[in-house]
């Protein structure tokens, strides 16, 4: 839900959330190191930029992330810009260009990018100490609102590694007017980045959100049946955005040479389809006539009325969850495959080496046939799987659930402030691990 502001940027309704919730699953240790790193920065003016406010693994943090933020004493607020569909098309072919993809940077494209960004900024009259700006699409607001006093993080979930020169070399001089850098591994971090301080941050998942909550195995038969799933019979599951780069096609072929060994298998992929992503229902329509009408392959979205709470449903009750993605900056729903206690097969990409450990709680893959034969595996030793999927999701609580994040945010805000708060034993185990460039 989201409550027009200004002409410019929309700020985002948020939910209330208490610290104190989580408690029974990170432990009451956790929820006091982080009242303590949070002290220093009682009543500090936060705020978020974002493209969007659903749809995709960044808002989902938001969501979760903004209202742990208050509920610690962060006067913390989430806007997202504004922008015509033309500005939308060029961001994503900026996003997949970043990503690796071969495009052409025209004037005409530069022009829509910074015009939208002037007529976000323009409305932009606030002060915050802390500025959190997400991914490319508003990257120049820094420095189109260089008045601003307060300390401006850009966060980047793209991995940069194979980043297009011409399309990163456009961006960087933008993103060198921040203060700070978040990436989520420093293989992203690209050597030119002269910025004054870079943060190392994975990005995580909430255990008590719809999608990631306990439910029964009743409910979650119950659901899945409802949208035309067998309880009873094996399924591979792979939760992403309908995008070339989450390889849908290549899930499909995977789903055919498994069912050759398995007959009564069936895929589910389900994707949310985000206003910023104008790409996706091509990209559906693509997937759509790759599965040929087999009965037991399920294209499903939100526009399906697929929530976060079917999401939930389909990965407690899939056989196999899959992410084969072929670029990936992180890739969260390799995170809930885990929490479900579900062996994860992903691709050996990005970041989801980091949340995977092969051989250990899933297995990583780099090809369509190497991901079937680890399907088949796991589908005839279901002893395994089950040990796979429980050693996952103890790596999950004790790596990447939102209490991490919050934890790994307030030690970087604390270094920008100069703030003196004495490492604990829980911090030496984060991931935000802050160096100069």
């Amino acid at each position: 839900m989201q409550d027009i502001r200004t002409p410019g940027m929309q700020n985002v309704v948020l939910s209330s959330k208490s610290l104190t919730d989580y408690a029974p699953v990170v432990g009451d240790d956790v929820i006091a190191e982080l009242e303590r790193l949070a002290k220093p920065l009682q009543g500090a003016r936060v705020l978020h930029i974002s493209s969007t406010a659903y749809g995709g693994g960044v808002a989902e943090m938001l969501h979760t992330l903004i209202p742990l933020m208050r509920n610690v004493g962060l006067n913390a607020e989430w806007r997202i810009i504004s922008g015509n569909d033309e500005f939308f098309t060029v961001t994503k072919s900026m996003h997949n260009a970043l990503q690796g993809m071969d495009l052409d940077l025209t004037p005409a494209m530069k022009a829509t990018y910074l015009h939208a960004n002037v007529d976000n900024a323009v409305y932009f009259e606030d002060d915050f100490d802390y500025v959190i700006v997400h991914d490319p699409q508003p990257a120049p607001l820094r420095m189109m609102c260089s008045t601003n006093s307060g300390k401006w993080i850009w966060r980047c979930h793209i991995d940069l590694t194979a980043a297009d020169a011409d399309y990163w070399g456009f961006l960087r001089p933008f993103v060198q007017m921040y203060d700070a850098a978040i990436f989520t591994l420093p293989d992203y971090v690209k050597r030119d980045l002269k910025i004054g301080k870079i943060a190392i941050i994975p990005p995580a998942i909430d255990p008590l959100s719809p999608k990631n909550a306990p439910m029964s195995n009743d409910d979650a038969r119950r659901i899945v049946g409802m949208y035309g799933i067998d309880p009873d019979r094996p399924s591979l599951v792979q939760v992403s955005r309908f995008d070339p780069w989450k390889d849908p096609l290549g899930v499909i072929d995977v789903y055919r040479i498994v069912r050759e060994q398995f007959p009564g298998l069936q895929l589910v992929m389900v994707g949310s389809m985000a206003s910023d992503d104008p790409e996706g229902m091509e990209y559906y329509q693509r997937t759509k006539d790759h599965a040929a009408d087999d009965p037991d392959i399920h294209l499903l979205s939100n526009l399906d009325g697929v929530g976060n709470v079917e999401v939930n449903a389909f990965q407690q009750m899939a056989t196999v969850v899959l992410q084969k993605s072929l670029r990936e900056g992180f890739g969260l729903t390799v995170s809930e495959g885990l929490w479900k206690g579900k062996p994860v097969i992903g691709g050996n990409v990005g970041g989801i080496p980091l949340q995977i450990q092969d051989g250990v709680t899933g297995y990583l893959v780099d090809s369509i046939e190497e991901c079937a034969r680890r399907t088949i595996e796991l589908m005839r030793h279901p002893e395994q799987a089950v040990a796979m999927g429980q050693r996952g999701r103890e790596e999950v609580r004790h790596k990447f659930l939102s209490t991490a994040n919050l934890r790994n945010y307030l030690t970087l805000f604390n270094e920008l402030a100069g703030n003196a708060v004495a490492p604990s034993q829980a911090e030496s185990q984060a991931h935000a691990l802050t160096t100069p460039a």
